[in-house]
């Protein structure tokens, strides 16, 4: 299981927040590119990096920092928020960005090309709150129900998605393991991360246990930035 370190961009800095909430923020760092270095060093396999401002105003903001960190690192990233077309996927794999996220644009576009040109490429990202896919950020929440939207996509092909469980997102009180464990049921043969609520190394040891039915990682943020989770000991016993 890969142990995915996360790093958040919010103008131009590495940042937290709880729940998706812009007004619960904690920084960080004031270099992102520092921190993919230092999670490089530590053992990180694969870093999962969000353009938040993109997320909110749908359309990339940090793109020059998450190149930047591309070109940084000898490891793959991976980038989602405000990546809503084509064109943007295409720029961001083109700068050597190996993982591009497509979340809330799968709503209301069509992206099965892409996934036919790429498909070791695009990713797809699923935010729920209450089992409900949220949008916009995670502004707004759809009626859509996530398992049965991850489903449908699994049917058109998609094989790989991160979940993440905006209750628990930042607040270090453990995954949404009945949800993910839910998932990895009833669509038989994807590939999860899951995303939200790690607090400590047994948490990462427990989502393990899940391996075996199709979770692949775990994305953690703020447990490693508070220094809960070493992220070199992390890897060494849950990945």
């Amino acid at each position: 299981m890969l142990v995915i370190p996360a790093i958040d961009l919010r103008k131009g800095r590495c940042v937290r927040l709880l729940q998706g909430d812009p007004d619960r923020e904690t920084v960080y760092s004031d270099d992102p590119v520092a921190m993919a270095k230092r999670f490089q060093d530590m053992g990180a396999k694969l870093i999962h990096v969000v353009d938040l401002d993109g997320a909110f105003e749908g359309r990339p903001v940090n793109a020059h920092i998450v190149k930047e960190i591309a070109r940084s690192v000898s490891v793959p990233i991976e980038i989602g928020g405000g990546i809503r077309n084509a064109d943007i996927v295409r720029d961001y794999l083109g700068a050597g960005i190996g993982r591009v996220i497509i979340g809330t644009a799968l709503l209301a576009g069509d992206f099965d090309g892409l996934f036919e040109e790429f498909p070791e490429n695009i990713i797809v990202g699923i935010d729920a709150k209450d089992s409900m896919v949220a949008t916009h950020g995670w502004k707004e929440v759809s009626r859509v129900v996530a398992v049965e939207h991850i489903a449908g996509l699994f049917r058109r092909g998609v094989r790989e998605v991160i979940y993440t469980d905006i209750s628990t997102d930042g607040m270090l009180t453990g995954p949404a393991f009945h949800t993910i464990g839910r998932i990895l049921d009833e669509v038989k043969g994807l590939r999860l991360i899951a995303s939200g609520g790690v607090s400590s190394l047994d948490d990462l040891i427990r989502l393990k246990e899940y391996e075996s039915r199709g979770l692949i990682g775990a994305i953690v943020g703020k447990a490693i930035y508070d220094g809960r989770v070493d992220l070199r000991e992390a890897v060494r016993r849950a990945g």
